[in-house]
This record gives structure tokens, sequence and C-alpha cells, in this order.
């Protein structure tokens, strides 16, 4: 319990004033009334370590941040959730895993030191890419989203390729690691502190073998993952983690990139990925890259920016009635802007959003679509 203890500490837990802010503005408590924030810290603060390992709803909290965004206290609920979680697992507690836990059991294969995988055969001769060099880019888990979450209409392999033809638009010759292992992120949110640890060294290894200066990452919780926790668990990194939109928003104002007018002028509205946006504090980047897309427009949701809504799932579990409803609101906010496509920078956003449009009601409701922003820039580059 001494973990739980350092984290009350430093979330500022104990500052807490009651005031249920917090539960207002969540998204899950909107939906699902047995859920609060509030309540779970509450307990975590009076010492309820029983009841709390015990309540499922510790595992329904998104740790999407927006809770942290109206807190008059400035407390930081994630920390406190990742560490109420970690507590829970180690008591024998456990969410329900999405997806027939598919996910959960290829990330823990992937601890296994001596694990060799084919996760590059996506890669064509129309791209260039190297074995090793200064600038690594960090494909994430895309090569096996795309095949376990085909149904959804989610192409994260699209967005891995579109990723590379920026950068070698942009001059950039990325290294890829052939046995890069997932990030880490889910063991980490979900409790399982062991296993993220035995990715990331693996992973830190690999990118020192690779000569890594600067790692670049499209995925939002593959950037936070590299760019925060890696450090706070293992110490200052040898390189510099940038996200993808940054890169681009670099390269397009430095005019290292070009792109040109489409057929038909799109008009799109942008998801703000939880972990890119208030864990992150990245918005202009991804605007910027929108903004520079001839013929495409850019309408933003009601909620957007800090205020912007997740996709509804956190480290693939607990995806419930109450979650499907969070994800057919955000449809129809998107759909209200008038806007073709739904534009986001997160697989994760693609595949959950994807999954609830899949839906035959909605499907035939709706005409919005979604799209990676990769995706839609590589589309537009200038031969």
């Amino acid at each position: 319990m001494n973990d739980l203890l350092e984290a009350i500490r430093t979330s500022r837990a104990r500052f807490c004033y009651e005031c249920g802010k917090c539960t207002g503005i969540c998204p899950v408590a909107r939906y699902d009334r047995g859920f609060s924030p509030r309540t779970l810290l509450v307990r975590a603060v009076r010492d309820e370590s029983e009841a709390l390992v015990e309540d499922v709803n510790v595992w329904s909290c998104l740790t999407c941040g927006l809770c942290d965004t109206r807190c008059p206290a400035g407390i930081d609920y994630g920390t406190l959730i990742k560490a109420v979680r970690a507590v829970a697992r180690r008591e024998g507690g456990e969410a329900e895993c999405a997806h027939g836990g598919a996910v959960q059991s290829l990330t823990k294969i992937m601890t296994a030191p001596r694990l060799k995988q084919s996760r590059l055969d996506w890669i064509d001769g129309s791209l260039r890419t190297t074995e090793k060099g200064k600038t690594v880019f960090f494909v994430g888990c895309a090569p096996y989203f795309d095949v376990l979450f085909e149904e959804t209409g989610a192409r994260p392999l699209e967005a891995a390729r579109g990723a590379i033809r920026l950068l070698n638009a942009a001059g950039v010759t990325p290294a890829v690691m052939p046995n890069e292992r997932c990030c880490g992120h889910d063991p980490l949110w979900n409790g399982d502190v062991e296993n993220f640890r035995m990715l990331a060294r693996q992973n830190l290894k690999a990118l020192e073998e690779a000569g890594a200066e600067r790692v670049i990452v499209a995925c939002p919780e593959g950037y936070v993952t590299l760019k925060r926790d890696y450090p706070e668990h293992f110490g200052e990194l040898p390189f510099d983690v940038v996200h993808l939109t940054e890169f681009l928003a670099e390269a397009i104002e430095e005019g290292r990139i070009r792109f040109e007018e489409a057929s038909e002028p799109t008009t799109v509205t942008y998801q703000d990925p939880c972990r890119l946006g208030r864990h992150a504090g990245i918005y202009d980047a991804p605007r910027t890259v929108l903004a520079a897309l001839p013929g495409v427009t850019l309408v933003e949701m009601p909620r957007s920016r800090e205020r912007g809504v997740c996709c509804g799932v956190g480290g693939f579990q607990n995806c419930t009635s109450f979650t499907k409803l969070l994800q057919a609101g955000r449809l129809r906010e998107a759909e209200a802007t008038g806007a073709d496509a739904l534009v986001t920078a997160c697989p994760k956003c693609e595949i959950h959003l994807g999954c609830a449009l899949s839906d035959s009601e909605l499907e035939e409701e709706l005409g919005v679509r979604i799209v990676d922003i990769a995706a839609l820039a590589a589309s537009r580059l200038a031969q």
C-alpha cells in the first residue's frame, strides 16, 4: 500500500474539496450513474482499501484527464487511479477485457525476451526506411491492430505507411526496428507495472542498438509513454521523443513538405486524443497540419481541445453499453458540424469510434467517416 500512499501525496488527493466537479464532467458518469471519480478518490484518501480494491468501478475510469481540467484543487486523478489499479491487481482484481482479451494476451507475448516478430512486411518498395539511424520511427502496435480490428473499418497500417511517406517527403529516411515491442502503455495504466517495465527495457535496448537520437511516434499513447513514463521509471533518455504532428507542423512551416489540391474539397472535424491533448498538451500541431492541406476545411466540434471527449475505452477494457452511448454521442456531435470526415491522430480513436459507427443503426444514420491524420496528409502529398 506504500505505492498508493505515495500516489495520494503526489496527486494531491487529500486536497479534495468533495465538490463533485470531477463527477459532473466525467464522460463515464454521464451515462453510468454508478460511477463517480469523487467516490473512488474519497475511498482512497480514507484508506477504505479493501472496498476500493473490490470496486469494479476502479476499472471503468477512462483516465482521459477531463476531470483534472475542472478540479479546483488541482488534483491529478490519473496518477491516483493508476496506483489504485496496481494495488487492486496485486490483490487479484482485474478488469473485464474487451475483444476476448486478445490485445492483453498479445502484449504479454511481446514481453518474451527471445521473441522474433514478422512485423514489417507492410513496408514496400515505395517507402524508404533503414534498420539503424539517428531518427527512428516507433511504429507501435499498428501491425497487430490492423489485423485484430479490420471489421471496425480502422486501417492503422495505412496511417503508418502515410507517416513514413510524410517523413520521406520531408527528407527523412527513418529507421524502423524489426523487433520493436508494445510501448507498454496499456499494462502500465491497467496496473501491470511489471510487464510494462519488461516491455520498456526491451524497447530501450532496441533503440540504443538502432542508434536513436530522435524517436518520432505517431500513436499518442506511445508518445506519452516514451516521453514521460520511460524517464519516470528509467531515468533520462539518450534521445528526444517527438510526436509526428509536431514534426510535420515544423516541416510545413519550413517548407520541407508540399501538398497538392485534391479533386474535391473536404470538410473535416478533429477528434483530440486524450493522451495527445490533455496529457501532452499538443493541440495546435495537428491543426497546423490540417490547415496546410489544400481543399481541407476544419470545423470544430463544440467540445474540442481541452474539452474534447474521449473515444470511450481505456486500455481495451470495460467496453460496455455505457461506452457505446458515449461513442454514439461523440459521433453525432461530429456529424452535426457538417463535416465529411472525423479526423484523429490516434489509432484507438479510429478503432473505437469505427467500431461504434459499424453499428447498423448508427451507420445508416450518420454520414461522417473516420480518417487518420497521417493517412489524410499523405494522400495530399505533391507528386
